[in-house]
């Protein structure tokens, strides 16, 4: 039984096949046959163009001037190309979404654009991020498309445009920022888009974002150093109205933070002068002043060349110590020699170094962002 059952599933099987290898057969003639009726009504203009030396430029069909099917297909009644033809318009396609404003960094900032079909007025983009992103550090741009410039956006902005951008940073001196700063950035985002019927080009990850910024704050903790020496009195407490005026006598100006700064001929700050003890200086309260002595100050990752502005900062030191009868000291009240101030600018810059090879180089845009003040 089992021998015969076999057998018979064999015999099945071979016919099977027999007939699938038949109909194949049969389909590969019909299909032969079609083509051949198809190669015999006309010639293969395509192949023709393609072939050949004196082969002719390609010309688009016309319509509507009484030519028969011929003219359509490509050639005239007589076989030759139309002496008119109309050029083909192509198809509108999306715009490309344009580079992110060159005041940011990807490094440094998250980072989202949005794209609006029909122009947007910025005054409408401006009040609904106020409602969705308030209370957090975001700036926002709108791209000029007649300069292709990014333009910073605020209360105050004009016009329309295609392209907006919103831009968090990650990391400042107060640290990285977490998950809720991020989950209220990129859903506040998304929310702004969706008000104003605009398509985000694309949304950052939450977890890549946030390692991004987790290690950018580990290196900036790394390198944010600041040098400081003292300039004490030896005797009577320094007065304010001395204090001005050896400072402006150095160029220095009393700025709102309440400490003095020197500046380079582009207007950076390399160091500051302060009060040793805990009360700011004041524009209108230095006749009061009675102070036991000063703080200068190198912040080294806002400052380029740290050792020349810590040169500079040394010599100003002796200067202010002259005029108002006082010592150049370390925070130990140890006299600040040379054999320390050497030591001090080798710091300086390492720290720099360190900054450079990490493609932040202190004193650039980026670093005085990551380490405001």
């Amino acid at each position: 039984m089992d021998s015969d059952l076999q057998i018979a599933l064999v015999g099945a099987g071979l016919g099977l096949v027999v007939l699938i290898v038949a109909y194949n057969k049969w389909q590969e003639h019909k299909h032969k046959q079609r083509a051949e009726a198809f190669r015999s009504e006309g010639r293969d203009v395509l192949l023709e163009r393609r072939s050949g030396a004196g082969a002719q430029e390609r010309n688009e069909p016309r319509f509507g001037d009484g030519e028969d099917e011929a003219a359509v297909a490509g050639v005239g009644a007589s076989g030759a190309a139309p002496s008119a033809v109309r050029p083909v318009r192509e198809a509108p396609t999306r715009r490309s979404a344009p580079e992110v404003p060159e005041v940011l960094d990807a490094r440094a900032d998250c980072i989202v654009r949005l794209e609006a079909i029909e122009p947007l007025e910025a005054q409408r983009v401006w009040h609904a991020q106020s409602q969705q992103l308030a209370g957090l550090p975001v700036r926002w741009f709108a791209l000029d498309e007649t300069s292709n410039q990014w333009r910073g956006l605020d209360a105050h902005s004009a016009g329309a445009c295609h392209w907006y951008c919103a831009a968090m940073q990650l990391v400042n001196r107060q640290g990285a920022i977490g998950e809720a700063e991020f989950q209220h950035f990129s859903g506040g985002v998304q929310r702004v888009a969706d008000a104003l019927m605009a398509l985000p080009a694309e949304l950052p990850l939450r977890t890549d974002t946030l390692q991004k910024a987790a290690a950018l704050d580990r290196f900036c903790a790394e390198v944010d150093v600041q040098v400081g020496v003292n300039v004490v009195a030896t005797g009577a407490p320094f007065e304010g109205s001395r204090i001005h005026e050896a400072a402006s006598a150095q160029g220095m100006t009393l700025q709102g933070d309440g400490t003095y700064h020197a500046r380079d001929v582009d207007g950076n700050t390399l160091f500051t002068v302060g009060n040793l003890e805990p009360s700011l200086f004041a524009a209108d309260m230095m006749k009061q002043v009675r102070t036991g002595g000063l703080t200068l100050v190198i912040d080294v990752p806002r400052v380029s060349e740290g050792p020349v502005a810590f040169d500079l900062l040394m010599q100003a030191a002796g200067r202010l110590a002259n005029a108002l009868g006082g010592a150049v000291v370390d925070d130990n009240r140890t006299l600040f020699g040379a054999e320390a101030a050497d030591m001090v600018r080798g710091q300086i810059a390492q720290f720099q170094e360190r900054m450079d090879e990490h493609g932040i180089p202190a004193g650039s845009p980026l670093a005085k962002r990551l380490f405001a003040i």
